[in-house]
This record gives C-alpha cells, structure tokens and sequence, in this order.
C-alpha cells in the first residue's frame, strides 16, 4: 500500500514536470531605466545638510534626478523634479538656489513618450525638488508613502510640500495608492518600492533589478550626497533623526547583500551611474 502511494506520487511529480517542459516559460518583462534632466540646485549655504555642522560655511552643488522605468508595455515615472516654473532661473546667491534647463515632457518627447503614456508616478517623498512636474502626469497612479500622503491631507502642510503640485490627487480627480510598507510594483521583484522614513515621515527609495547591469537603488534623499554615507550626515531638516540613520544603513546593507549599485539623486557625481539620456540602462 505504502509502495503504491509512493510510486503514484513520484509519478505524478514526473507528469507535471513533463507537462511543465512541454510548455513555453512565461517571457520575464523587459526592464529598462533613462535617467531624466529634472534641474539642479546649488546650495550657497550647505549647513542644512548636517545637523552636526559638517557643511557649515560650505557650498554644495545638487542634481535633480527623474527616473522612467519600462516595464515591458508599463512605464512608470519616478520622481518628478523642479517645477516648471524654475525654467531658465538664473542661479542666484540665495542660501538655496534651484533651477530647471528643460522639463520633463520635452525630454520624454525624445523617447517617443507622452505623459499620459506613464500609469504609475512614484515618489520618494513630498517636497517640491520631486514632485515639481508631477500635474504634467495627473493620468497615473501616485504611488506615495502612507505617512507622506497623510502629512499632505493635514491642517499643517509639512515643510518643503507644496500642495499646488499635487492637487490633482489632493482633490480627488487622479488616483493615489499610499504605501505601507515597501511595494513590488510589478509583482516580479523586478521593481520595488523601499520604506526609507527618515526625510520625510513616508520617505521612500527604488529598487531596479536591471538584466544587464544588476540592480539600482535610487535613494530618493535617504541621503543626498556620496560622502555623507560614511559621516552618517543626517540633515537639519529631515522629520526623524534616528529613522532617517536606520534607512542609511539599510540601504547600504542592501546594496552590499545584492551587489546593488546605489544611485544618489542629488549627487553630480552619480550621473554618470547610469546611461545618457536618451540611452537607456537596461
């Protein structure tokens, strides 16, 4: 009897490998990043950088990155930069002073994207630098941190929030997903969204797997320059201080565990991580 049960199971594992090869493997979603001119920022007073006075009585000079990830036929947008009206500001001597050379729907013209082409919007968090552009794609889901999202709903709008630049989805008339937690976006690995609180109360960052240059971590501003991963540079005006060092090491530990490359948004540096527009990393 024991024999019988055995022999049918082995058999039946042996038919569904068969009918399993017989099959032809579900094709995995082609995954490609461009890398986006969404302005840049040059700090004349770096202090707010670090709230142990690392930067002070320094300049620092910031990008602003914007991110288009395709998803097989799916096209997602990740961070929307400055707003277009900082088109052409001439940088000043302002403690902080931002400008844009071209906005987004122009460069994804190049491409042969429109705006209304993307579906998902995400967003590392809620200040102006990334969600600038983003009621040029009021068409796609805004993907956002929970504690983000209900920062913008408060009576209280949260420091470096504009509520102009989302009101699309602050009245209702566009779609918004808030995350807790992090996200598979897609549902395959190949994308997921990373809690990284800290910044901002729902501060998050972008895993990529790319099948060619390995996997990317966008870091949002989990930190916003190379050096102050080793210095633990946490900046005056992030929501949580002792959040804000637990995403650092997170994301550090991540990347080591999966052989990730880290890409700071804001660091000029980190440009170069990642193709030319309009060339895409795949």
């Amino acid at each position: 009897m024991l024999v019988s049960l055995w022999s049918r199971i082995v058999a039946g594992c042996i038919f569904a490998a068969m009918s399993a090869g017989g099959q032809a493997a579900a094709p995995r979603a082609e995954v490609m990043i461009w890398r986006l001119d969404c302005g840049q920022i040059v700090m004349n007073d770096a202090s707010p950088l670090s709230d142990a006075g690392i930067y002070n009585g320094e300049s620092r000079r910031l990008s602003v990155g914007c991110y288009l990830i395709r998803h097989g036929k799916e096209l997602m947008l990740w961070d929307a930069g400055l707003p277009k009206s900082l088109l052409g500001k001439p940088i000043d001597h302002q403690p902080i002073s931002p400008t844009l050379s071209v906005d987004l729907p122009t460069q994804l013209a190049r491409i042969g994207v429109r705006p209304g082409d993307i579906t998902r919007l995400g967003l590392s968090h809620y200040h102006f630098d990334h969600a600038g552009q983003a009621a040029a794609f009021s068409n796609a889901t805004l993907m956002i941190g929970a504690a983000d999202w209900a920062a913008l709903r408060s009576s209280t709008m949260p420091f470096g929030a504009d509520p102009i630049l989302l009101a699309n989805w602050l009245n209702g008339t566009a779609k918004v997903d808030p995350l807790e937690g992090d996200r598979d976006v897609f549902g395959d690995g190949s994308v997921v969204i990373l809690a990284t609180p800290g910044h901002t109360p729902g501060s998050t960052a972008l895993l990529v797997r790319l099948p060619k240059t390995g996997p990317i971590i966008l870091s949002g501003d989990v930190a916003h320059l190379e050096a102050q991963w080793p210095l633990s540079a946490v900046p005056t005006w992030n929501t949580e201080r002792a959040d804000s060092l637990a995403s650092m090491d997170r994301l550090q530990k991540l990347a080591l565990n999966l052989g990730a490359t880290i890409v700071v948004q804001h660091d000029p540096t980190d440009i170069p991580k990642l193709a030319a527009f309009p060339e895409a990393s795949r």
